[in-house]
């Protein structure tokens, strides 16, 4: 019994540890990437001015697009939807029986033992849902990958603490260098593959792992 007792004590354990565990960020890691290191191989001196090992245009537009370059995404997310239905029905039925009357005979006996039954249901049901979010901020990530076509996989965090808890944001997403602005600039409409998480590690999150252990115990202890 006393090993009973011990192992429901562990199992238990173990599953509260893994309800107050946050749940995994949906933004793809690495957060951050450190620049490629620099060609320490010093350019031969054959005295011309043109090197091109170290060639960089006077008058480039400072854009990134090497791994550790940094650019500003603005978040400005908004979306909506909404969906109505509804169905109906309904089943009449309608059953007469009449008792026979033999060759007339016994007729106010048989009049008595007539039967009528009448079935009627009816069905409705309605539903309506309705969603709507707006984001809006601005975040620098850092490109932490360069594919062969050239676009940047960006990824980033920012962090806030206010008070006793940590609110943070983080992004991650396929940037087109076509669509960096002037200043490293790109909207989040314009990223591929976005992915945007508002998280903090404050009280109401811990509520709300409360509130999942809550449903679970009641879906299994019938009350």
């Amino acid at each position: 019994m006393k090993k009973y007792l011990l192992a429901m004590i562990v199992a238990t354990s173990a599953l509260l540890g893994g309800c107050a565990m946050m749940p995994e960020t949906i933004v793809q890691t690495p957060l951050t990437a450190r620049p490629q290191a620099a060609n320490t191989i010093a350019p031969p001196a054959n005295g011309a001015i043109f090197q091109s090992a170290a060639y960089r245009p006077m008058f480039e537009d400072r854009r990134a697009r090497l791994v550790g370059d940094t650019i500003t995404i603005t978040i400005n997310e908004k979306s909506s939807a909404g969906k109505l239905a509804g169905s109906s029905g309904s089943k009449v039925g309608t059953v007469t029986a009449a008792a026979p009357n033999l060759f007339g005979l016994f007729g106010s006996l048989t009049s008595r033992l007539d039967a009528s039954a009448s079935t009627s249901s009816k069905f409705e049901d309605k539903g309506a849902v309705t969603s709507s979010n707006n984001f809006i901020s601005t975040l620098t990530v850092t490109v932490v990958e360069v594919l062969s076509n050239g676009n940047m996989i960006v990824s980033g965090e920012k962090q806030v603490s206010l008070d006793k808890g940590a609110e943070f944001i983080r992004f991650s997403g396929v940037v087109d260098p076509s669509t960096v602005n002037a200043g490293n600039i790109v909207s989040s409409t314009q990223v591929a593959d976005a992915r945007i998480e508002y998280r903090t590690n404050s009280r109401i999150d811990g509520a709300a792992v409360m509130a999942m252990m809550a449903r679970f115990f009641l879906s299994v202890i019938p009350l």
